[in-house]
């Protein structure tokens, strides 16, 4: 447009650019008239031909073609008739012109496909990027499906999850159970002793866990909680104190812990199902039933009836005893390596167990379980065959209750403990009364019988005239310093002092008993 001039009297008006189908006029344009010219040059619809510029004759609108089509217009006005040789040199100008602009929009579309070229070549690469990734996660995703499908055909339970989700991320891993207590752990670092869990933390860990989706970061190690149908039945863990684990980790742990919530479930229908028969038996022998039965089912789920048993008794005010308390019983039982069987009352726990009970230990250990030493325990006197069961429980009931009443009030007391309480209270029978002689006279009485002395009546005689000597001796028709021996000789045998306060008090009901209920020596 500038040098139109020089190919004659020209002047240009103005240029158009086809953009988009579209004729754009051309920043270097003027602004007067530029809409009335616009509307000309479009009017022509690709062709050249006259346009109307307002105050200049001889308007023209001069197509700029290429091989692609119509380019653009430049818009001339000539002051005077033009020669031939200004019309062939204004043609060459704008034949080079539209040249010009062929390659120049030939130039742009090259540099536009460049671009377009480059950022298709960003994008393979990105898609082959992922396309790589997305292989090597099928690639580990089909290992560690084919891991967990050996795992579950070997039946290796836990140790077996544990060793597969060590093997793929090759961090420590480990099972513990919803209490804290570690049930398998493989790969380096397992502390030895484990350490005994907290049950308060140990709840508001659970807690925390249970709100989060996935697994779960809680100091050096990613958790995954077991919860199948929202029962939180333990929890699987990688050790990763180096913050080495990866999404492959994490998708190994979410796929271990789905595996490991079908063990867990199935360990504890199987538990179920041996807890319910176990009650079963227990309730049945508390109530009384056949030896040949009881011997029967007992052996059907692994307890041998025929040996010694006592019946213990366990209440904790504080606590109903429903199936969470009866499960901290028998897990406290078995911590202690007692072996028993289990049921629940409305008010407490019953425990058949193959053993004499430790004195202390279980009430230490359900103390320790329960956060509160406000528990009280009983525990019958052996039980030699399964019809005596019922009775050793009265027993057991007995014990608990004295403890109950008693100024100490929690605490283990045993049946033979009791002394005189035994006899004392309700539901007494002949046979407690017989047991009771037996304990406080019965080294006595086989001294009697086997020596034809009168040590029982001796002691009856003394007892019955409050201790006196003189009394006593004459009754018996003996001199006082054969009482005297006497007196001493029952104390050797019997294992008792006359002057302990509680042994006085128990021999002599137990000679008021032996005396006026069971008719004396025979």
């Amino acid at each position: 447009m500038d040098h139109i001039a020089a190919a004659g009297p020209y002047r240009a008006e103005a240029g158009y650019l086809t953009v988009d189908s579209d004729l754009r006029r051309s920043p270097g344009n003027g602004t007067t008239h530029a809409s009335a010219v616009g509307r000309g040059v479009r009017e022509l619809a690709g062709q050249d031909g006259p346009v109307t510029v307002p105050g200049r004759p001889g308007g023209r609108a001069l197509g700029l073609r290429g091989l692609e089509g119509l380019r653009g217009y430049l818009v001339v006005t000539s002051c005077a008739r033009p020669t031939e040789a200004d019309q062939s040199l204004l043609a060459k100008i704008v034949q080079q012109t539209a040249a010009a602009l062929s390659v120049a929009f030939a130039r742009r579309r090259q540099r536009e496909d460049a671009v377009k070229l480059h950022r298709l070549r960003d994008e393979h690469a990105v898609l082959q990027r992922q396309l790589v990734c997305v292989a090597a996660e099928l690639k580990y995703q089909r290992a560690v499906q084919s891991l967990m499908a050996d795992v579950a055909a070997s039946s290796g339970g836990e140790e077996a999850i544990t060793r597969a989700l060590h093997r793929l991320t090759g961090l420590p891993a480990l099972v513990e159970d919803r209490f804290g207590r570690l049930r398998s752990w493989t790969g380096p670092g397992c502390p030895d002793p484990y350490p005994e869990p907290d049950p308060v933390r140990q709840d508001e860990m659970l807690h925390t866990l249970a709100c989060q989706a996935g697994p779960a970061r809680v100091k050096d190690r990613l958790i995954s909680l077991v919860r199948p149908h929202g029962e939180i039945l333990g929890l699987l863990a990688l050790v990763d104190a180096r913050n080495e684990a990866d999404d492959h980790s994490l998708l190994a742990l979410e796929h271990c812990a789905a595996s490991l919530a079908s063990e867990l479930t199935h360990l504890r229908d199987l538990a179920d199902v041996e807890r319910r028969l176990h009650r079963e038996l227990v309730d049945d022998l508390l109530a009384g039933t056949d030896e040949a039965s009881a011997y029967a089912r007992s052996a059907a789920v692994g307890h041998d009836l025929h040996r010694s048993h006592y019946i213990v008794v366990v209440q904790w005010p504080n606590r109903p005893a429903d199936e969470a308390f009866a499960q901290t019983v028998g897990r406290a039982a078995s911590a202690l390596g007692m072996r028993s069987l289990l049921t629940r009352r409305s008010d407490h726990v019953v425990l058949v167990a193959d053993a004499r009970p430790h004195p202390s230990a279980l009430y230490k250990e359900l103390s320790r379980e329960t956060g509160t030493r406000s528990g009280m325990i009983g525990i019958s006197a052996p039980c030699e065959s399964v019809d005596e069961i019922p009775h050793r429980y009265q027993e057991a009931q007995r014990a608990l209750e004295v403890r109950r009443r008693s100024r100490d009030r929690y605490g283990t007391t045993f049946f033979e403990e009791l002394g005189l309480y035994r006899i004392l209270g309700p539901g007494n029978d002949y046979r407690e009364l017989e047991t009771f002689v037996q304990e406080w006279l019965g080294q006595l009485i086989d001294y009697d019988s086997l020596h034809h002395t009168a040590m029982v009546e001796t002691l009856t005689r003394y007892f019955s005239h409050g201790g006196n000597y003189d009394e006593t001796a004459d009754s018996l028709a003996i001199h006082r310093s054969t009482l005297r021996y006497r007196l001493q000789r029952i104390r050797d045998i019997s294992g008792n002092d006359l002057a302990n306060v509680e042994d006085r008090l128990n021999l002599q009901v137990a000679t008021r008993v032996w005396k006026i209920v069971l008719g004396g020596p025979g």
